[in-house]
């Protein structure tokens, strides 16, 4: 089990978000993934930095702590021959300190840049065609590709990256799942997709890893608010309430007003079933182990707690330690 933390770039300004990763180093995590958005999920008081910039700052920062996009979609605001270059000059920088995780993206990204909505078979298309741009550039010169929405015309990347950028795949259903597992280097998925699908989720990407070498990488994120006092912890947590509906990743609805209105309808109820409310650190380490019988190897732990100072130091004194101590003992 690895323990990562989730920089929501939606939630907290640049510098702020900063501070905070560049303490989730220094408590031990192993991976930061930034959110990559146009727009966030909710208005008040939402932010929307731009993820790419934001990575070279906090790589600039910190010293070992691998760092990356959770998630970038390569469709259509960003070309992939775009994302296979800027990956790559970070990787060039920062030399086995890199990945990028890809996914098929949400109307709220693309939409407010005059770019119609696809549906979802056509965004898994594109999302398809797109990792295998992404890995011809970072391997291969001059390359000649013509797919059904991408073109690549003798297209080189004289800066390619100092060792490999794993390249994993965002998964909210099976169908993502068994790409991931085919073409990627693991795969990240969220509570909400795994509610509605359990473990399936994970026997798809396994059904499309099948007969591939290595040990795979299988991710979660989970959203976290911690305070001693539940009620105040609870209402943190509201803001994730978005993420919660299917309807705002599967319609073209991209005005963050429109999509916090409709978090709003989400039940407390629901909120405290999906992410993790939390009042002792024990409640936190018991859900990463239970994610951990469930078959993931990471969870990215975002910080949504009315304190997230106080988290931090939670995880830095308590939640790691624990972690690096069973890990000690040998347990799985």
């Amino acid at each position: 089990m690895r323990l990562a933390y989730f920089s929501a770039l939606e939630q907290y300004d640049p510098q702020t978000a900063l501070k905070h990763a560049v303490e989730a180093e220094k408590a031990g995590f192993s991976l930061i993934g930034a959110s990559d958005h146009f727009h966030p999920w909710v208005h008040r008081g939402g932010q929307a930095a731009f993820a790419w910039v934001w990575l070279a700052s906090l790589a600039e920062r910190t010293v070992r702590v691998r760092v990356g996009t959770c998630v970038t979609a390569p469709l259509l605001r960003y070309h992939p021959g775009l994302v296979a270059q800027a990956f790559a000059t970070l990787g060039a920088l920062y030399p086995g300190r890199i990945f990028l995780a890809v996914g098929a993206g949400e109307a709220l990204n693309e939409s407010p840049l005059g770019y119609p909505w696809p549906g979802r078979r056509e965004r898994l298309e594109r999302l398809e065609e797109a990792i295998r741009v992404i890995k011809l550039l970072w391997t291969s010169d001059f390359v000649d590709f013509q797919g059904k929405y991408y073109r690549l015309r003798k297209a080189k990347l004289y800066t390619k990256p100092g060792k490999p950028v794993p390249l994993y795949v965002s998964a909210g259903g099976l169908r993502m799942a068994e790409l991931a597992g085919r073409l990627a280097d693991g795969l990240i998925t969220n509570m909400g997709a795994f509610a509605r699908h359990g473990r399936k989720i994970l026997e798809a990407f396994q059904a499309g890893w099948k007969g591939r070498a290595g040990e795979p990488f299988t991710s979660i994120v989970l959203h976290v608010s911690y305070h001693e006092d539940y009620e105040e912890a609870l209402r943190a947590i509201r803001r994730w309430a978005p993420v919660l509906v299917p309807k705002v990743f599967q319609e073209d609805i991209y005005d963050p007003r429109e999509v916090e209105a409709y978090g709003e309808k989400v039940s407390l109820e629901r909120l405290e079933a999906i992410h993790l409310v939390a009042s002792e650190p024990e409640q936190i380490i018991r859900r990463i182990e239970n994610l951990e019988k469930q078959g993931f190897t990471c969870v990215f732990l975002s910080n949504s707690s009315p304190q997230p100072e106080k988290f931090l130091e939670v995880c830095r004194r308590q939640i790691l330690p624990y972690f690096e101590e069973e890990r000690g003992k040998g347990r799985p």
